[in-house]
């Protein structure tokens, strides 16, 4: 049987956060098979799990258009799932062999919230694609370019908040997606996001935990602390704990199961 689990990941209540599908697998299957069920699930990322006889879990990620190298809220919903359903050992960190990114643990914190080890991504200062700026009709503070993503630093949270992109015409530009990001004035945040990736069928995607492998980095250096607090004002909106050590940043968030099922459609 295929376990099919639906996810809101990066909140800790229904109808908020980045929603993901689980789906939770006996016997591994093709990638065309598991690229049809993201498709079908039409989520931002569909999650697949499948336990390891060492004890571990692979674990791949699928948009309704590709296969992604990470996925963070994809990855804390997988990890909720199998301790949810006593899959996984409460007492150990749950141990994801990825085909990109190698080994990602995640461990659940004594507040109950799931840490996830994640490699920090560097970013290079580099003017922005030409049109871009203008297209997003912003001024950016500073442009960074990541492995993935072009990162849009503006002058305030307001200015995040009031972008409203054409977002075919942003499909057009050779990237996964754009970040716009800006420091925080209000008490107990660092920094917000939103995080736009229509190449990936993904207009704006609510609460994008890779990207904070990206972000972390960037605003632990421009504030000068390794422990952030992060906010995606997208309109769902979602809530992300970063912590940045070395070449690693850990990230916690919540999730809540809305529905779990099976899987009754073809198998591969």
């Amino acid at each position: 049987m295929i376990q099919l689990h639906h996810v809101d990941a990066f909140t800790d209540h229904p109808f908020s956060g980045n929603p993901a599908a689980v789906c939770v697998l006996g016997n591994d299957r093709d990638d065309d098979w598991k690229q049809g069920v993201a498709a079908e699930m039409n989520l931002s990322e569909t999650a697949f799990v499948r336990p390891r006889a060492d004890g571990g879990f692979s674990l791949q990620w699928f948009t309704p258009a590709a296969e992604v190298e990470l996925c963070g809220h994809a990855t804390l919903a997988s990890a909720h799932v199998l301790w949810e359903a006593d899959r996984a050992s409460r007492e150990k960190p749950i141990v994801f062999h990825t085909r990109f990114r190698g080994v990602l643990t995640c461990t659940r914190s004594a507040d109950g919230s799931i840490a996830m080890d994640f490699p920090a991504d560097d970013t290079a200062e580099q003017p922005p694609p030409e049109g871009l700026a203008a297209l997003l009709d912003v001024e950016p503070v500073r442009v960074v370019r990541g492995p993935h993503d072009w990162v849009l630093e503006l002058a305030s949270e307001a200015a995040v908040r009031a972008v409203d992109p054409d977002f075919s015409a942003l499909a057009g530009f050779e990237m996964r997606g754009v970040a716009l990001t800006a420091k925080c004035e209000r008490p107990g945040i660092d920094f917000v996001s939103r995080f736009f990736a229509p190449r990936l069928r993904i207009n704006e995607d609510p609460v994008t935990g890779s990207l904070h492998c990206v972000l972390g980095p960037y605003w632990a250096k421009r504030l000068e602390k390794k422990r952030l607090k992060a906010e995606q004002v997208s309109p769902r909106g979602g809530a992300i704990g970063v912590e940045v050590q070395g070449d690693r940043v850990t990230l916690l968030g919540r999730a809540v199961t809305l529905s779990t099922g099976r899987w009754v459609g073809p198998t591969g």
